[in-house]
Formats: C-alpha cells, structure tokens, sequence
C-alpha cells in the first residue's frame, strides 16, 4: 500500500471542516426558518418625558405576562437583578426613589433547557430618564406701587425652569433663566412657581409690593356726609392739613347701605338708600388728594337679619339653642350667620362693587360673633370654629377687594390681642388676610389694670402704647400693618385736643404714623 502524503490528509481536513461548517450553518438556518418571532412583552407606567421627584417616587412599572407563568419573569434595572410582584396579570417594579441620569429596565422569560436555543421566550426593554433637581429661584426686587389698581411687572432668573406662573398667569423662561411677568395687580400672600420639563417645580413667596400710604381719617357715617355743615367740617380738616383719609360708611350698624347699592340681595332686603351719591363723594374726596375708606359692618346686620328670618331663610341668622333669633344688647335679631356661604357673599359682593365704585379701602366692621357665651348661641351649619370662620371668610374676600382695586383691613377689639376666643377674632390668622389690622384701642373700653395702666381711661398715652406694642408683636410675620382706631369722644372722661394728642403721640411711639379717629357725632378735635 502507498503511504499518503501529508497535504492529501490536510486537503481531507479542510474538506471535512467545510462539510461541519456548512451543516452548522444549515441548522442554523433552520432553526432561524422555524423559529418564532419573539413576543413583546408590554410595560405600562412611565411616564412621556423626562421623569421628575413627585413621579420617580410614584413609580409602577406593569408588565403584562397574560398566558405566562409570572414567577418566571425576571426583571433587571441597570443591568442588576429586581424583585417585581404579582398584580393580576402584571408583574409590578416600583423602584422608590432612583439616582438622575438615564435606566434600562427589563423584563424577560430566560430560555432553558438543551433545546432552548430553538425556542424565543418574549420580553421588553424600556428607558428612562429621571431628573429631581428642581429650578434655582432668585426674583429681582421690585419697586412697590401704592395700588392694586396698578399692574406689577416680575423679574428674574429661575435656572432650568421652562415655565413660570404666579396664580393664573405664566410666562416662559430662558435658556439661561431669565423671566419676565407681568401681572394686572399687585399680589399678596401668593407664590411663583418656577416649572421644569420634568415637573420639578420650586415655589418663591412673593413679598409685599404694595405700599399702603399713611393714613390719618376721620369716621364719618352716611348721614353726616349728607349734612353739608358736618360735611364741611370735615374737609375743614383735610385743608388744614390735619388729614389725608376720610372713612365713609358703606353699611351701618343697622344694616344700611349709604348709597343706592345694586348688589340684588341689598336692593331685594331693602338695605339700599340714596342718603348720599357714592360717585359723587368719591370725586370730590378725590380731587382734594384724599384717600377713602370704606367702612362695612359685616356681621351686626338687622336689616338682612330681619328680612332674612321672615322670608323663611332662618339659617341666615345667629340663633339661641332654642332655634330662636339670638338676642343681644344690639337688638333681639341683629347678627347674621357668619357661617352662611349667602351671608359671606353679600358682605364681599358689597366689598368688591366699593371697591370697583373707587373706594381705596375696604374696612370690615363686627367681623366677629356676638359678645356672650358660646354655649349660648347657635350658628347653622357651621362646621369649623368660629375663629376659623371668621378668618376664612377674610380669605374668601381677599382677592375680589383687591382684584376690584382696594385694600382690605379689619376693624377689631383691643382685647382681642390677649382674648381671641371671647369674640372670635384671632388676630394673627386674620392678618394674614389683610393689609392691615385696626385695633379699636379707646381708652374707655379698658379694665382697670390692663396692661399694668392702673386708670386707661385717665391715662390714654399708656393704655394706647402698650396695647399697640402688643398687637405689632402679635402680626409679626403676617404682612399685615397696624392701623389703630383712636377714641375723640368722652365716655366716663372728657376727651379734648389733649386726650386725642395723647393717644397719637403714643401711636407714634409704637412706631405707628397712622390712625383712624372715632366720634359718633362726627366732630373732632384735631
């Protein structure tokens, strides 16, 4: 036999080699003709975009494994392996908080068995990118007005914002932060929001804009504003100089409205009266640079509680534990529901046409309860204590007095710094609603011994400082002023051009430059 030479048995090899390969790649293709296509799982729960801190912690990743054994899904995120949990027919991931930056996150059945390779188990890959840094807020100054009735212009930089907006209205930010927006009025107690594209948002209080000049008024009602002689004597001191505010009556304590209101419940309850032309009054206090407030006694109303109690609308009034009108010093029905969503709106509707007629400021008036016992007096369908309602409906009113172009302030005891709970008048939650608060710091109305004043009344310059260092302590921190009223009458002891100097020179001492003079027969000694 011949012997073989060596590059016949490589040339044999080779042959052999391309014989293996081959009937590899024909399985192959086989097994690639025969294969199924793969199954695509479907993964709800992420959100379009990019995902921001609220939603990346809110996070449910579904996958639907209809018709498969959910136990053998295995889920990885970045790569490294996560416990989902069964839901029906959803296999659910809730990955809590996540790092920013970009994730994968998949799910799949792993092929098994000698002959997996001839099978393709279904599966998904979803990415995400999560962003939880919110915008960096720097607002730029702005020069306050002395009105809402001018319109404010904000600016800034709110870095990564798309978006910012202070209540209803929104403007753009820059690539590099920039904001520019301008709002119809001066806002209070409100917030800017910066927005990114994720929904990361950061929220900036917006300081006072509004600058509320000096006030130094005089009360005068509807009918002395009607009474040329008492008229005149009051611009007498607007000439002079001793004034620059007038606060003129909107609705009395017995529920009547000066001036021919069109509010419908004032015309339909009879509150409304021509005893003076509102338009008129206000031109004229106007030309002569006055300011004027207009002053509404909210809740001591016995024409809308009358009228209210015989047309069947008995949950309008304040009541005895008897279902009976509460009777008080003030009259046997004199005080509405404060509580009543009717009663609230007519005072504010009353506040907002003021406002609109040219009033600068709106004053509420008894915006309390009625003196005595709580246990004695019933307000339907209260559902808060009266101290909350009280300083909600301020917040209810708010921004239609100042959306009409007015300032709002609350007239309110003095006692009510250091005794809330006797008339409901808490006097920080209230001012936080207002422009500012008018404590009524007569000196008459004092006990003995308050504030360590042995005899107020004798002594108007210490009862009224003290009492006025109080209530600024007490408003701290809610953007609210102290406006005092100042008594010019004489209860118990004569009151003159001294006794009135005294308690403004005390005011002034506070650190107080205004105040509003109360005599009920509307002459002053200024």
């Amino acid at each position: 036999m011949l012997e073989r030479r060596p590059e016949t048995r490589v040339r044999r090899l080779a042959a052999i080699a391309v014989a293996v390969v081959g009937s590899i790649l024909a399985v192959a293709a086989l097994v690639t003709a025969f294969r199924p296509e793969a199954e695509r799982f479907t993964v709800t729960g992420l959100p379009t975009g990019v995902v921001g801190a609220a939603a990346a912690s809110e996070l449910a990743l579904r996958v639907d494994v209809s018709g498969h054994d959910p136990n053998a899904i295995r889920l990885e995120l970045d790569g490294a392996q996560v416990q989902g949990v069964v839901e029906g027919d959803d296999v659910v991931y809730r990955p809590g908080v996540l790092p920013d930056g970009t994730h994968e996150f998949s799910a799949e059945i792993p092929a098994g068995g000698p002959l997996g390779f001839l099978r393709s188990e279904p599966g998904a890959t979803e990415s995400f990118t999560v962003d939880s840094t919110p915008p960096t807020v720097q607002l730029d100054p702005t020069q306050p007005v002395r009105s809402y009735r001018e319109p404010v212009t904000l600016r800034g930089k709110a870095i990564g914002a798309q978006l910012v907006s202070v209540g209803a209205v929104s403007a753009p930010a820059a690539a590099d932060g920039a904001f520019e927006i301008t709002l119809p009025r001066a806002p209070a107690g409100v917030e800017l929001v910066a927005a990114d594209a994720a929904g990361n948002t950061t929220r900036t209080p917006v300081p006072a804009i509004v600058e509320l000049p000096r006030i130094r008024a005089v009360h005068v009602t509807a009918h002395a504003w009607s009474h040329e002689w008492l008229r005149e004597g009051v611009l007498d001191l607007a000439r002079a100089g001793h004034i620059d505010t007038v606060q003129l009556d909107i609705k009395d304590e017995d529920g009547v409205i000066g001036y021919d209101s069109q509010v419908p419940l004032a015309r339909e309850s009879g509150a409304a009266t021509s005893i003076y032309d509102a338009r008129a009054a206000l031109a004229r206090l106007h030309e002569m640079g006055l300011r004027v407030i207009g002053r509404i006694v909210a809740f001591r109303d016995p024409t809308l509680a009358e009228w209210a109690w015989h047309a069947g609308r008995t949950d309008w009034v304040v009541q005895s534990p008897g279902g009976r009108p509460y009777s008080s010093k003030y009259g046997p029905i004199a005080f509405t529901n404060f509580a009543h969503p009717e009663v609230r709106k007519y005072n504010i509707d009353l506040a907002s046409e003021a406002a609109a007629l040219g009033f600068d400021e709106i004053m509420y008036d008894y915006i309390r309860r009625p003196d005595g016992s709580l246990s004695s007096m019933v307000f339907p369908g209260a559902t808060v204590d009266p101290i909350v309602s009280i300083a909600e409906f301020l917040r209810e009113s708010r921004d239609p007095v100042h959306d009409a172009g007015a300032f709002q302030s609350a007239a309110v005891f003095g006692i009510a710094a250091s005794r809330p709970d006797q008339i409901a008048q808490d006097i920080p939650m209230m001012a936080a609603h207002l422009d500012y608060v008018a404590p009524m710091v007569y000196p008459s109305h004092w006990n003995s011994g308050e504030y360590g004043v042995a005899h107020p009344n004798g002594q108007p310059y210490d009862i009224v400082l003290r009492s006025l260092e109080d209530f600024r302590r007490i408003t701290q921190g809610t953007g609210a002023k102290v406006v005092p009223w100042l008594q010019d009458f004489s209860l118990g002891v004569t009151y003159g051009h001294a006794e009135v100097r005294a308690q403004i020179d005390a005011t002034a001492a506070a650190g107080i430059d205004s105040f509003v003079l109360w005599s009920p027969v509307v002459r002053y000694h200024l």
